[in-house]
């Protein structure tokens, strides 16, 4: 077995990668919307696209990850992950859009669901929740994919340029990082299930994983256009958004690991999802950048640990394989983080989009009151 550190070196690097590319999407949606003349409701559908390419993903993965081990699944992911980022620029039309985005969907659920297996098995090792640490380098790398859609907008760098460099050099960088020695526990896939739903007490984790994930997606997808739109933020601003959102997330995952030990899981929960309400309520409410920006930043600390709390919890359950109880979580977690997008979009063209961002209000109010269904069970 390699030093504990080395490993978690090797989770963070493809939890940072995973993370970039995720970003460096996000950071283009506007330039891609304008590129192929999209209405709000056309792009909703696109990403639903996403969504439906992630969902799919999920059950595949879980079983393969129990049957092969998380770490060489990872790896593999992790490349066709790249590449199907570079897919999305040749997009000419709406329908190659959907289709390159279920392509994109499909991979970037994969690799949640492998790399978080590998993270939860790193976890257990350290005997101390850690997860948090490690969503904090997905967070960083979605940060650092959103300036690095702020830089190539500034050195008027072309979509299909800007995902080339981008994605090439993060890609190498993480897969040198992230090759060391690692055996992957493996288990005996359970059940048949077309998709890897929760089942007993994973279905409230699941919910509760839901609620902040579909916040999540919505400001990774629509913060930059909520900006411009809204607010009337240029669009090098605009692309600041979700930068100050994954800044805040950082920062909050990094100092998780201490909140968790020192107030519990459910008490971390709670003070996110209030957290997370405020954040709404801030941007609903704005009439200039400023304030939004301070939203996203004070939603960004809500979310935080939600997700992490939620595979930490799947992975301690006692009755299925981690990887299958990973995935479970992840079809409504990362589910609701894919579906957002589409969401905000269908409520922006009905509605307006700031009444579309105040849906996200109940659903933090939710995180509140669900914060317990995250305790491990191994915990009083």
């Amino acid at each position: 077995m390699i030093g504990i550190v080395a490993a978690w070196r090797a989770v963070a690097a493809m939890f940072i990668l995973n993370g970039a590319l995720f970003g460096i999407w996000a950071s283009r949606i506007p330039a891609v919307r304008d590129r192929l003349d999209l209405t709000h409701e056309a792009l909703g559908y696109g990403l639903l696209f996403m969504a439906a390419g992630a969902v799919c993903s999920f059950p595949i993965t879980g079983r393969l990850t129990d049957r092969f081990g998380a770490v060489s699944l990872t790896r593999y992911i992790a490349v066709l992950y790249t590449l199907s980022l570079i897919l999305l620029a040749f997009a000419g039309g709406f329908w190659a859009l959907a289709a390159f985005l279920f392509v994109f969907g499909a991979f970037h659920g994969s690799m949640d669901v492998a790399m978080n297996a590998w993270a939860a098995e790193v976890e257990q090792a350290f005997d101390k929740p850690v997860m948090s640490s490690f969503h904090a380098m997905w967070s960083l790398g979605a940060g650092l994919g959103a300036l690095s859609g702020f830089a190539a907008v500034q050195m008027q760098l072309t979509v299909m340029q800007h995902f080339l460099l981008a994605g090439g050099v993060v890609v190498g960088l993480a897969l040198a990082l992230s090759w060391v020695r690692w055996t992957s526990r493996r288990a005996v896939s359970t059940g048949g299930q077309v998709f890897a739903l929760p089942s007993g007490a994973l279905i409230l984790v699941g919910f509760t994983a839901l609620c902040g994930a579909l916040g999540e997606g919505a400001v990774a997808d629509w913060s930059a256009i909520f900006l411009r739109d809204v607010t009337g933020a240029t669009e090098s601003v605009a692309a600041l958004g979700y930068a100050v959102f994954s800044v805040a997330m950082v920062a909050f995952r990094l100092a998780g690991g201490v909140v968790i030990m020192r107030f519990g899981p459910a008490a971390t929960a709670r003070f996110g999802g209030v957290c997370a309400a405020l954040g709404v309520f801030s941007v609903v409410s704005a009439g200039e950048a400023a304030l939004a920006l301070a939203g996203f930043a004070l939603m960004g600390i809500g979310y935080a640990v939600i997700m992490p709390l939620a595979f930490s919890r799947a992975a301690s359950d006692p009755d299925v394989p981690p990887g299958q109880a990973i995935a479970s979580v992840a079809t409504l977690g990362y589910g609701g983080l894919l579906i957002g997008p589409p969401l905000i979009g269908f409520l922006a063209e009905m509605f307006t989009l700031r009444i579309a961002f105040a849906a996200l209000l109940p659903l933090a109010v939710f995180i509140v009151l669900l914060s317990g269904a995250l305790r491990p069970v191994d915990l009083d």
